[in-house]
């Protein structure tokens, strides 16, 4: 891709890779480190990101993909706002943790290890999260939601909802005032 090509978003994921790159030399060996160092400051690890590595480190592309992949503590999908992991532990399996799953993704219309295109949230699966009493069990930012089943789904983003509609309308009474 070209820099005239490039989107702003792009251009500046890059940017910030470069900005990163400086504090490591270019050996193979860093190639790691500068992954998760990169993956802590945007959250992910972007295409454009991974292409500026390969480039810093002189390997090639699909290597840095490669390892990209390989270990899972990287991903290549940014992070939702709000994160949700469907626990499928023994626990959560026999309770039906797959439905509460396929109820996710329809809901959210997106697949595992994917983000929904606003970025609100991003959906993975884990596991065990130990709350097996009360399986089916989704975590929802760091708090374990009990007895997901497909309504609670619902229910859980009609929470979402009311609290953005709630934060839209603190922001138009608040412009309002400053308006007059």
């Amino acid at each position: 891709m070209t820099n005239c090509h490039m989107t702003e978003e792009q251009a500046k994921v890059r940017e910030e890779a470069r900005r990163i790159l400086k504090r490591f030399s270019q050996k193979r060996s860093n190639l790691i480190p500068v992954l998760q160092k990169v993956q802590g400051k945007l959250g992910y690890l972007p295409r454009e990101a991974m292409l500026e590595i390969a480039q810093f480190l002189n390997i090639a592309d699909i290597d840095v993909y490669g390892v990209a992949t390989f270990y899972n503590q990287f991903r290549l999908t940014p992070p939702g706002r709000h994160s949700i992991r469907v626990c499928l532990g023994t626990a959560c399996h026999m309770k039906g943790g797959y439905i509460t799953l396929a109820a996710w993704k329809r809901r959210l219309d997106i697949s595992r290890g994917e983000t929904t295109p606003d970025r609100e949230f991003d959906l993975d699966t884990v596991a065990c999260v130990g709350c097996c009493t009360m399986a089916p069990v989704t975590v929802v930012d760091s708090k374990p939601q009990g007895k997901v089943e497909p309504t609670k789904v619902d229910g859980i983003l009609l929470s979402f909802e009311r609290e953005r509609e709630k934060k839209h309308r603190r922001k138009k009474s608040k412009k309002r005032l400053e308006s007059n």
